[in-house]
C-alpha cells in the first residue's frame, strides 16, 4: 500500500495559509500515486488552537475552509486531514470534535473523532473538545485502516481503548494523525506505544513551534513486527511516499544535538509566526546568555541578532572580553554599554547603597537599555534565565527575568552547561568560571548547580504527577515563594514533561 505522508507546519488560526500548505503538500505527493495522503492532527487550524475555538466566527470559517479544501483537492487521492467537526451542543463549550477528516471527491466527512482527550500538563482538551464516537475502519484496497488521533494511541489507563476497538472492528493497519510535541524521551515513548498495538502503523506528526510547544515531526511507519521501516526528518517539513513493508531502519538516538534542534526550532518558529525579524539579548559573559546567543544565531541568522554587554562597576573585564569573543565567533552584532552612569544616578535617587535593593536596580537598569534597543530596532528580547533559576526565584522581576521568549527556561543549569559544551565555540572562561550575577564584589551564585539542578528537576516532575523525588525543604520553599515571578515571565520553550508555563497551574497565594 502506497501512503503519502505530509508533516506540515501550521500556524494557529491562519486558515488560508494552512490550507495552502496542505494543498501544496498533497500536490507534491500526487506524482507518486499514493492511495491515501495523511496529514497531522488539527493541521488546518494549527495546534493547539486553545480558546480561539470559543470564537464562533473562527469555527464557522474553519468549517467553510474544510469544505473549500475538499473541493480544491477533488480529483486527487483521498486525504485524511486533522480538523474540527461539530458535536452535540454543550452549554458554554465549543462542542467540537478534534477530528480526522476524509477529504475525497470534493466532499468532506468525519472519518474519526478523537476519543481520548488528555487532561494533564498543558493538554486540557476537554475544555474545547468532546470525546467522539468510534467510527469503522476505512477501506483502502486490501487494507482496512483504523484511524487514531494522537492520544488515541496512548490508550493505557483510559476506560476507552481505541486501538483495541479498531482491531476488533477488523482494522489491518492503523493511521495515527498526531500533533505530539517534542519532550526529551518522547520519541521512544511513541515507538513503544506504536509497537504495543501489534498492527502495522503509519504515524504522521506535525512540525513547527507554536508558542511554547515544539512539534518535532519525525513521522514514521512500523510494520506488523514493530520494525521501523520508514521515517521522515525531525524539526522540518517533509513529504514522502511510504509503504507498510520495507527494510528495517535504525531508530534515531535522542541526544544533546536533538535538544539543540528543538530549541532552535522553537526560537525560529516563535519569531516567524509572530512576525519578529530580530532578537536582542544581554550577553553577560555567563554560560546562560552565551548558550542563548549561540541558539539564536543558528535560529535567526547572526545578522538578525544584537548582543549587548552591559558591564557594571562589579563586572570582571574578562566577562566582557569573553562576550566580545563569542559575538565575533558567531558574527552577530555586539556593543558594550556600561551602566555606571545610570547606576550612580539611581543610587542618588533611591538613597540606597549596596544590598539587594541596588542589586535589583542594576538588573532593571540593564533591562531598560535592552528594551530600549528592542523598541528602536524592533524584534524581541530573549530572556536568558534557566530552569533552576526560574524554579528558585533567583532572578529579578522586571530585570533579568524580562523577555518575550525564554529559550532555556526549561533547561536546568546542569543541562545548560552540558549543551553549551556540546555546541562548542564558547570561550573557556565562560564555561569554567564560577557562576555569578556580578552585582556585588566577588559575588558567586549560592547554589551547587550540579546537585541542585537535578534535584529541582526531579521535584518539579513529582509535583506534576510524574516520577520524581521530593525536593529538600529549603528548595521547596524557594520554589513556592517565587511563583509570582514565573507568572510574569516570558514564554518558556517546553522540552520536558514538567516545564514552567501554561501547563503548570499552581496558585500564587496558598496556605
Amino acid at each position: 500500500m502506497r501512503i503519502g505522508i505530509a508533516q506540515v507546519d501550521s500556524r494557529v488560526g491562519d486558515l488560508s495559509a494552512n490550507a495552502r500548505n496542505i494543498r501544496e503538500a498533497v500536490a507534491a505527493l500526487v506524482p507518486g500515486a499514493p492511495e491515501v495522503v495523511l496529514l497531522p492532527e488539527l493541521a488546518l487550524t494549527g495546534y493547539p488552537p486553545r480558546d480561539l475555538l470559543y470564537d464562533p466566527d473562527l469555527v464557522a470559517a474553519a468549517l467553510r475552509a474544510q469544505e473549500r479544501l475538499a473541493r480544491e483537492l477533488e480529483g486527487g487521492p483521498p486525504a485524511l486531514v486533522g480538523g474540527i467537526w461539530p458535536g452535540p451542543a454543550w452549554p458554554r463549550h465549543p462542542s467540537l470534535y478534534n477530528a480526522a477528516l476524509l477529504l475525497h471527491r470534493g466532499e468532506v466527512r468525519l472519518a474519526q473523532a478523537k476519543r481520548l482527550l488528555p487532561s494533564y500538563d498543558l493538554f486540557v482538551e476537554a475544555r474545547w473538545f468532546l470525546p467522539g464516537p468510534t467510527s469503522p475502519p476505512l477501506p483502502f484496497g486490501a487494507q482496512r485502516a483504523g484511524v487514531l488521533v494522537c492520544e488515541d494511541l496512548w490508550q493505557e489507563g483510559y476506560p476507552v481503548q481505541p486501538v483495541d476497538l479498531a482491531r476488533e472492528a477488523g482494522a489491518t493497519v492503523l493511521f495515527s494523525l498526531s500533533a505530539s510535541p517534542y519532550r526529551q524521551g518522547a520519541l521512544a515513548r511513541r515507538f513503544a506505544h506504536a509497537r504495543a498495538t501489534g498492527l502495522p502503523i503509519v504515524y504522521v506528526n506535525g512540525v513547527g513551534a507554536n508558542d511554547e510547544l515544539i512539534l518535532d515531526g519525525g513521522s514514521f511507519v512500523l510494520n506488523g513486527a514493530g520494525q521501523l521501516v520508514a521515517m521522515l526528518p525531525r524539526f522540518e517539513e517533509a513529504v514522502d511516499i511510504v509503504e507498510l513493508d520495507g527494510e528495517e531502519l535504525t531508530a534515531p538516538v535522542e541526544d544533546l544535538d536533538t535538544l539543540r534542534q528543538a530549541l532552535v526550532a522553537g526560537i525560529r518558529g516563535f519569531a516567524r509566526k509572530n512576525g519578529l525579524r530580530r532578537a536582542v539579548l544581554g550577553l553577560s559573559g555567563g554560560v546562560d546568555s552565551a548558550l542563548v546567543a549561540v541558539l539564536a544565531c543558528e535560529a535567526l541568522g547572526a545578522s538578525s541578532v544584537t548582543a549587548l554587554a552591559l558591564p557594571s562597576r562589579y563586572t570582571d573585564p574578562r566577562s566582557t572580553q569573553s562576550a566580545r569573543e563569542l559575538a565575533e565567533t558567531l558574527g552577530c552584532r555586539f556593543e558594550v554599554q556600561p551602566i555606571e552612569a545610570l547606576h550612580a544616578a539611581a543610587e542618588a535617587l533611591v538613597g540606597a547603597e549596596g544590598g539587594t535593593t541596588m542589586e535589583n536596580v542594576q538588573a532593571r537598569l540593564r533591562m531598560i537599555l535592552l528594551m530600549a534597543r528592542v523598541n528602536r530596532e524592533g524584534g524581541m528580547l530573549l530572556n536568558t534565565s534557566n530552569k533552576t533559576e526560574l524554579a528558585l526565584g533567583y532572578g529579578t522581576l522586571y530585570g533579568d527575568l524580562a523577555g518575550a521568549l525564554s529559550p532555556i527556561g526549561d533547561l536546568g543549569k546542569h543541562t545548560v552547561y552540558a549543551l553549551a559544551r556540546h555546541m562548542g565555540g564558547i570561550p573557556a572562561f565562560i564555561l569554567d568560571r564560577p557562576p555569578s550575577a556580578e552585582l556585588r564584589p566577588e559575588q558567586v551564585d549560592p547554589f551547587d548547580y550540579a546537585r541542585v539542578g537535578p534535584e529541582v528537576d526531579s521535584g518539579l516532575a513529582r509535583a506534576a504527577g510524574l516520577p520524581g523525588e521530593a525536593m529538600e525543604a529549603g528548595l521547596a520553599r524557594m520554589v513556592r515563594a517565587s511563583e509570582h515571578k514565573r507568572r510574569q515571565a516570558g514564554v518558556v520553550l517546553k522540552v520536558s514533561d514538567a516545564a514552567f508555563g501554561s501547563g503548570r497551574m499552581m496558585p500564587v497565594a496558598r496556605g
